[in-house]
């Protein structure tokens, strides 16, 4: 088969350029040569993602976060936070900036519409061999503790911000997400009317069931679930049961199927496990794509959000994926499985770009 297009709807491309101080034009080699005897983060000299891995990938469209975490004094949420949600927010305009720059200097370009969404794809799809194409991004937000006060989200979809992810993990200052409980507190409610009336993208990823079910009965709006995998196969609140999948399904949304090991193999044991160990493969995801396709009973609803180097590298994924560009390897693996061609495309790409264009 030839290198199909794909698109990834969930990359933390700024976290990394920022918090990680990756230079993400660099090749991946690079960073990883560079990173070496370093033990500030458990995923050093194992990045799997830049610029370039893209590119060779055939990985034009992404779904691109920002991403800030407001955690109380003393708090013991997994990760980075700050204080206040004023921090959370300059964080996240840092973030932008960098998106920003990226852009200035060609290497990036902002999906705001449909317009330049036909744009971007007609650029990529031409057959024109161009190692310089630049990466075509949806600005979302995973969590929403930055977003000061509600008045914020017109500002934040001025500037390009198309997707909000309510929750992330634990209790949020609008919704709980992974490991929590509890429904959408009062501003989580006036976030998701806001978020309607402005035509936004609801992310339920993150949600934890109670938020779930909560923001499905209220938001009126598109939803996706940009990574997101099956609790079939990983019994945690982290994953989607059936249940939860089947209504999803119903509203027209597409899931992305994530690459972290712990969220593929039951049992996995962060700093412990290793994917070898664990039998951890690409052909897991494939599992959880056809998982996400009998229950739908088409393959509309299936595709990649892949979250690679999103706070772990090669450590935690799929052994036989040594760079984002092995994503290549998923139409031969579904192709092996029965699936035609049609529906190779449309997990790869088809599926997210029927999606954005109707959310846009």
């Amino acid at each position: 088969m030839s290198k199909l297009f794909f698109v990834d709807a969930h990359l933390d491309l700024s976290m990394n350029a920022l918090e990680w101080n990756r230079d993400l034009r660099w090749p991946v080699e690079e960073i990883n040569m560079s990173e070496a005897g370093m033990t500030d983060k458990p995923d050093r000299s194992r990045a799997t993602t830049t610029l370039p891995e893209l590119r060779k990938g055939n990985i034009g469209l992404v779904v691109a976060t920002q991403i800030g975490r407001v955690i109380e004094k003393n708090g013991s949420l997994p990760g980075a936070g700050w204080h206040s949600p004023e921090q959370a927010w300059a964080q996240t305009q840092g973030q932008l900036a960098w998106y920003k720059a990226m852009e200035e200097e060609g290497q990036m370009v902002m999906i705001r519409d449909k317009e330049s969404l036909e744009k971007h794809l007609d650029l990529w799809m031409n057959d024109e061999p161009d190692d310089n194409k630049p990466i075509g991004y949806i600005l979302s937000l995973e969590g929403a503790d930055s977003i000061v006060n509600v008045s914020y989200v017109e500002r934040a979809y001025n500037y390009g911000l198309r997707a909000i992810g309510p929750a992330h993990y634990g209790p949020g200052r609008y919704a709980n997400g992974t490991d929590s409980s509890g429904r959408l507190n009062q501003m989580g409610i006036d976030l998701l009317k806001e978020m309607d009336r402005l035509g936004m993208i609801l992310d339920a990823t993150h949600l934890n069931d109670d938020a779930f079910w909560h923001a499905l009965e209220i938001y009126k709006g598109n939803i996706w679930a940009s990574h997101n995998n099956c609790r079939a196969f990983v019994n945690h609140n982290r994953q989607f049961s059936d249940e939860m999948i089947k209504a999803l399904i119903e509203r027209g949304a597409v899931i992305g199927i994530a690459l972290d090991a712990w969220m593929m193999v039951p049992n996995w044991v962060r700093g412990v496990s290793t994917p070898e160990g664990m039998n951890c493969n690409l052909e897991i995801m494939i599992n959880n794509i056809d998982r996400v396709c009998q229950i739908a009973g088409n393959t509309d609803h299936a595709a990649v959000g892949s979250d690679l180097d999103g706070a772990f590298g090669t450590e935690q994924c799929p052994y036989d994926l040594k760079t984002i560009a092995d994503l290549q390897k998923i139409p031969q693996m579904l192709k092996n499985r029965g699936y035609s061609d049609d529906d190779i495309e449309k997990i790869a790409s088809g599926n997210w770009i029927r999606f954005i264009k109707k959310a846009l």
